[in-house]
C-alpha cells in the first residue's frame, strides 16, 4: 500500500460517507493510538508513527475526516462535524479492538478537535489512557490579516465553497527533505488538499477563538509535544493556553529545532520514543 499500512478499513461518517481509516498495527497490541490529522492533511501522513508504532507493540488507526477524503479543496460545512465523527471513530476503535487500551491523538487542527472533544463531548471510559496533542492549532503563527479573516466570514455565509488564499505551508512543516517531497506527491495525485474553502475557514478560526476561554475545563492526562520552531502554529501561545490546566494532568515535551510535524521529522524516532515513554506509564 501507498502509505505501508497493513489495512485499510472504511468509517462510515456522520454524513454517510465511507472513509478511509489507514491502519498500522502489531498482531496483538498493547494499545491503539486513534490519531486524527490536521487540516489540509490525511490519514496516511502518519505513517511514519504507524510503522514505529507497529514495531514497538502497538497500533495507529488514523482516518481521512470529512473534506479531506482526496479533496483538493478542504470544506466543512461546520466544524462540530468533526466532533461527530470523532465519537464514530472512538466508537469504531472499541468494537474493533475489544477490550484493548486506547490513546486518542490529535495532530495541528487535529489538536484542536480533540481539545473540543475532550471538553465538550468526551465521557470518560476506563479504556482511554491519555491524549496526545501534537502541535495543537490554537493560535496560527501564519499571517492572515483582519480583512482575510471579513471576507473569510463574508463568504462563509454567502459562498462558503468559494476558495480562500491560504499561504503554502509545506516547506514549514518539516526539516527532511524525502519527507517534504512525499508530501508534495501527495498533492499532486489529489491525496492531500491544497485550497482551502470560505467555510473550512472560518469554522476553523472559530474554534481557535473559544479555545482560551474554556481550556481551563480540561479534566484528562494529556501529553503536549510541541515544536519550538514551529512556523504554523504559535507554540508560545500553545503553552500559555496549556499552562491553565491542572498541572498534575500535563505532560510536556518540547523540541526546539523542529517544525510543525514532528512525526514527521528528522529526529521522530527520539519523538515517538518519549511518547511511548509517556503512554507506558500510563498502562501500568
Amino acid at each position: 500500500m501507498r502509505f505501508y499500512e497493513d489495512r485499510i478499513e472504511k468509517l462510515t461518517c456522520s454524513d454517510g460517507i465511507q472513509r478511509d481509516i489507514h491502519i498500522w498495527e502489531h498482531e496483538k497490541p498493547l494499545a491503539v493510538f486513534l490519531t486524527v490529522h490536521g487540516l489540509m492533511d490525511h490519514g496516511g501522513n502518519y505513517l511514519n508513527a504507524g510503522m514505529y508504532l507497529k514495531k514497538h507493540g502497538y497500533a495507529l488507526a488514523a482516518y481521512d475526516q470529512h473534506g479531506h477524503d482526496r479533496k483538493r479543496k478542504a470544506y466543512v460545512p461546520r466544524f462540530d462535524v468533526f466532533l461527530d465523527d470523532l465519537e464514530l471513530m472512538f466508537a469504531w476503535v472499541k468494537e474493533h479492538y475489544k477490550g484493548i487500551p486506547v490513546f486518542i491523538m490529535g495532530h495541528s487542527m487535529g489538536g484542536l478537535i480533540v481539545t473540543h472533544y475532550g471538553i465538550r463531548r468526551f465521557k470518560e471510559d476506563p479504556l482511554v489512557k491519555g491524549f496526545i496533542l501534537s502541535a495543537p492549532a490554537y493560535r496560527n503563527k501564519v499571517g492572515i490579516s483582519g480583512f482575510l479573516v471579513f471576507m473569510g466570514r463574508v463568504l462563509s455565509r454567502v459562498a462558503p465553497g468559494a476558495t480562500v488564499p491560504v499561504e503554502d505551508v509545506r516547506p514549514l512543516v518539516t526539516h527532511d527533505e524525502k519527507e517534504y517531497e512525499r508530501m508534495r506527491k501527495d498533492e499532486q495525485d489529489g491525496i492531500q488538499a491544497t485550497n482551502l474553502s470560505a467555510r473550512m475557514g472560518n469554522e476553523f478560526l472559530k474554534a481557535q477563538d473559544w479555545v482560551p476561554e474554556h481550556i481551563g475545563e480540561w479534566n484528562y492526562p494529556v501529553l503536549a509535544i510541541i515544536p519550538g520552531s514551529d512556523r504554523v502554529e504559535d507554540s508560545e501561545a500553545t503553552l500559555h493556553l496549556l499552562s491553565r490546566l491542572e498541572k498534575d494532568l500535563l505532560t510536556v515535551h518540547r523540541y526546539p529545532e523542529n517544525y510543525h510535524e514532528c512525526f514527521n521529522e528528522v529526529n521522530r524516532e527520539e519523538v515517538l520514543a518519549r511518547m511511548v515513554e509517556w503512554c507506558e506509564s500510563r498502562l501500568r
